[in-house]
């Protein structure tokens, strides 16, 4: 990006982008909110199989769409496939509420899934593209302030959305039950159609036009990098460092708050009402606290913050352990969960994608920020299936202190081996990586 790049042209390029980060907030969450009325409609209330299908199928979709960023983002551009994501988005928010059918409904799931994994590897990838050295890290930041704000906003609009209702009528008979999941899901079509028309208004990544014009410059049809060359020695150490920073995100076990509230604040003492209102709580604070990651992450640097986040968390969820092996209840574990949230949202939420958009070279950038965002949706599935399983097997504070023992585990291996790239420009982050792995 030039210097003398007009600063509001230079946000609104990086908003636009990070409208992807908005859907990926909002279509992750918004099932949660929408399950107990679409399962009544589709009769697979007591059907675990079933469940487990709806709630997976966009996952599955997330790995699909993060390994055809990599095959495609370097061979076609960045800017055509975040119009690919947006026309995903749009087309499954319309067709996953309109859906009579249930394999119809996992189809559309699937396909807006794979916007998910589009949008995850893409937007943070673009915008570290296009922004300067000195403001990367806050600009990145700011894709992840739009994926806390797409998830804030859908367990808002599905608290709006969703009517009382009484035991004596049955779910399916409700106006939840008919229409009230149909429009949680048709809601992302107003921000999702925002997105496809200003996508066509960004211009394309000048990093990757200035690898295209390389390539014809020495006769050479446009070849970017493939598995091959990012998986050999020359490569390795840097692509290690970006797997384990992409999986440990999600292994630091954070996200299982979101995904699991109920199990999470009924076995702290509260009721399902109670559980909604700190569940908006936790999603407020996740907001919050992004803020503050943007504020810090040019100023503390990105080694920093995230040995902050492994750390943190780790003590966190060691002291949560304790509290649910003494069966403590009440507000001090609002406390504890909220802490936990705010440490990750100031974090490794937002800086493990600085990171990742950051590290790899130009040549391997698009199929290296595809593998690790292929490795951190891996990491999404196994934490969410595995989660009630250790739940019921190690009871809730054991399953706190694996978390807590994989972020201690994790805070060594980032305090050896994680380098500082605050201010420094993506060719001079190329120079030091590729030193570093020969």
């Amino acid at each position: 990006m030039k210097k003398n790049q007009h600063k509001p042209s230079l946000y609104f390029i990086c908003t636009v982008a990070a409208l992807g980060g908005l859907l990926f907030g909002y279509d992750w969450v918004v099932i949660g909110g929408a399950k107990p009325f679409y399962e009544a409609f589709f009769g697979i209330a007591d059907n675990p199989i079933m469940q487990g299908v709806a709630m997976t199928t966009a996952n599955i979709g997330c790995l699909v769409g993060a390994m055809l960023a990599g095959m495609l983002a370097d061979r076609y551009g960045r800017k055509p496939l975040l119009i690919m994501a947006a026309v995903l988005f749009l087309t499954s928010a319309l067709a996953t509420g309109a859906f009579n059918n249930f394999v119809l409904f996992n189809l559309a799931r699937f396909w807006g899934g794979m916007g998910i994994g589009l949008a995850s590897a893409l937007s943070p990838m673009y915008i570290a593209e296009v922004a300067p050295a000195d403001r990367r890290g806050r600009l990145v930041s700011l894709n992840q302030m739009t994926i806390v704000l797409g998830i804030l906003a859908a367990q808002i609009i599905n608290l709006l959305l969703a009517q009382k209702t009484t035991d004596s009528v049955a779910i399916v008979d409700t106006w939840n039950g008919q229409w009230g999941w149909r429009w949680m899901f048709w809601a992302e079509s107003i921000p999702a159609a925002l997105f496809l028309v200003l996508g066509f208004i960004i211009p394309e990544s000048p990093r990757y036009l200035a690898m295209k014009e390389q390539s014809h410059e020495k006769g050479l049809t446009q070849q970017p990098a493939g598995l091959a060359e990012l998986f050999s020695h020359k490569y390795s150490r840097v692509l290690l460092l970006g797997l384990i920073i992409a999986v440990f995100q999600q292994w630091c076990g954070t996200n299982v708050i979101f995904n699991y509230a109920q199990e999470i604040f009924v076995a702290a003492g509260f009721d399902v009402n109670m559980m909604f209102i700190n569940i908006v709580i936790t999603g407020i604070a996740n907001v919050l606290f992004t803020f503050v990651a943007i504020y810090t992450v040019e100023k503390w640097g990105r080694r920093k913050l995230m040995l902050i986040g492994a750390g943190g968390l780790g003590i966190i969820y060691l002291i949560l352990g304790f509290c649910y092996y003494f069966h403590v209840t009440g507000i001090f574990m609002v406390v504890l969960v909220v802490l936990a949230i705010s440490c990750y949202a100031m974090t490794l939420g937002p800086i493990t994608w600085v990171l990742l958009s950051e590290i790899f070279p130009n040549r391997i950038r698009g199929v290296a920020m595809a593998v690790c965002t292929f490795a951190l949706w891996v990491g999404c599935c196994t934490l969410t299936f595995t989660f009630p399983s250790m739940n019921r097997a190690l009871g809730t504070y054991g399953t706190f202190w694996i978390y807590s023992g994989v972020c201690l585990c994790s805070f060594i291996y980032l305090f050896l081996r994680c380098p500082e790239t605050k201010g420094k420009t993506l060719e001079e982050m190329e120079s030091l990586m590729i030193k570093k792995t020969e």
